[in-house]
């Protein structure tokens, strides 16, 4: 009877944790102009079909860092914008497991308008 209460209580242990093995991932990276110079205030976009809310966004930072925390294993689409320099797009970007993947990005001046 003990070793079936055991066998039970790790059966429903491994049930609960499974949840938390599909853990979440983090975008990070930095932002720069062609001229290796930190871009603050650039808007990240995180858009995949794996998220509730389909748009995470974060901001660079005074150094041009950004980080966004808790995304779901999936492909997303990465979107950096800044007014006054071109959009830089990241297509297929594969998240799965977890830990925190960089993708940094350089953007060029754009055209005034």
């Amino acid at each position: 009877m003990n070793r079936m209460l055991i066998r039970l209580l790790v059966v429903m242990a491994i049930l609960v944790a499974a949840p938390s093995l599909a853990t979440a991932q983090s975008l990070a990276g930095s932002v720069r102009d062609t001229s290796g110079a930190v871009l603050p205030g650039v808007t990240i976009e995180a858009s995949s079909p794996a998220l509730i809310t389909k748009v995470r966004t974060g901001v660079t930072d005074e150094t041009g860092q950004y980080r966004i925390p808790d995304l779901p294993p999936g492909t997303y689409k990465v979107t950096f914008t800044l007014p006054g320099f071109a959009t830089v797009v990241r297509e297929g970007v594969e998240l799965w497991g977890g830990g925190v993947m960089t993708i940094g990005a350089e953007m060029r001046v754009g055209e005034l308008q």
